[in-house]
């Protein structure tokens, strides 16, 4: 068979049939080499050291270009961690690139989403912390993940986000929340009175030490310690869940995500602590909280042959049953 020779920058090519699949492979080598990864991890564990050196290796020798959140760059500075120079270092939410790493626990999965925000950009979770619900890759599986990744053979889940208003303009730094906006009183004050009202209704005033906003993807988080339902991803749906209700009957509440969340807060100490995914404000009890849907979601990138029903036997044991 007569062949045709081309040629691609500079190299002599083949595009009879025999010759397509290392041509193939010669255009994947070049997409991977302009991939560009930024790496967010727990700096508290021995075992980010570890792991974390054979992801920089394996990286470098897949051509892919790399840069760290600042407190993990100075982390593996202070170990004295050879290559950091040809790596960038982020300090801020002006970067960006292809995929996004957060090597830790959910915390760090969190961390990782707010400095991701609006750009649209997959985080894969690969877990050195405890359960892991976002972040759950093994961490001894974080290599072949990764390599997956390359190949495209992972899936992206997109989660809702919840973002807050203030009444009185309060310049919150990241408004969004993946997890839950939490409202709560501080230390041992007396508990909250919580006026709440959904899409223009006033509905009831909880009496409680806090009030919690949730996603389903954080259905499974604080909301679930609280007595919360476990809510697919994949819903429509917040959860509002009091904190220590002062009524008994008062139960934890499902509406549509589509729904407007206005909240007015009274306490005896004048002020009230506003969290966003662990993110702490103190505020004046005149000011009044709107949340509603974020207008971006956080898309996060899975195992094709790990579901959310998986986790929640694996690491919730739900549904075990004892008698067998």
């Amino acid at each position: 068979m007569k062949s045709c020779i081309f040629k691609i920058r500079g190299l002599d090519v083949c595009e009879c049939e025999y010759h397509f699949v290392p041509l193939q492979k010669l255009f994947i080598k070049q997409v991977i080499k302009q991939m560009k990864f930024a790496i967010f991890g727990n700096t508290y564990s021995d075992l980010t050291l570890i792991y974390l050196k054979s992801l920089l290796d394996f990286l470098k020798k897949q051509g892919a270009s790399v840069l760290l959140e600042h407190d993990l760059f100075h982390f593996l500075q202070k170990e004295q961690v050879s290559g950091l120079e040809a790596i960038g270092v982020i300090t801020d939410d002006n970067f960006n690139c292809d995929y996004a790493l957060s090597i830790g626990g959910d915390g760090t999965f969190l961390k990782t989403a707010s400095y991701i925000g609006t750009k649209n950009i997959p985080v894969l979770g690969i877990n050195i912390g405890r359960l892991g619900f976002l972040a759950d890759v093994a961490v001894e599986n974080m290599i072949p993940a990764v390599s997956a990744l390359l190949a495209g053979e992972l899936n992206i889940e997109e989660r809702t986000l919840l973002t807050v208003e203030s009444s009185e303009g309060v310049p919150f730094v990241h408004p969004f929340a993946l997890n839950e906006i939490s409202i709560l009183k501080q230390d041992s004050s007396s508990m909250l009175s919580i006026h709440t009202t959904l899409n223009g209704e006033p509905v009831h005033t909880y009496q409680a030490d806090g009030l919690l906003v949730s996603t389903p993807t954080g259905s499974t988080a604080y909301s679930m310690s609280v007595g919360g339902p476990i809510v697919v991803p994949q819903a429509g749906n917040f959860i509002l869940s009091p904190v220590a209700s002062h009524s008994l009957n008062v139960r934890p509440l499902i509406v549509p995500d589509s729904w407007v969340i206005d909240l007015e807060i009274k306490s005896r100490t004048k002020s009230y602590q506003l969290a966003l995914d662990g993110r702490t404000f103190i505020l004046n009890e005149s000011t009044r909280l709107r949340i509603s849907k974020a207008g971006f979601t956080i898309k996060l990138l899975k195992q094709p042959n790990h579901t959310f029903f998986d986790n929640l036997k694996n690491k919730l044991m739900w549904g075990v049953d004892k008698r067998n």
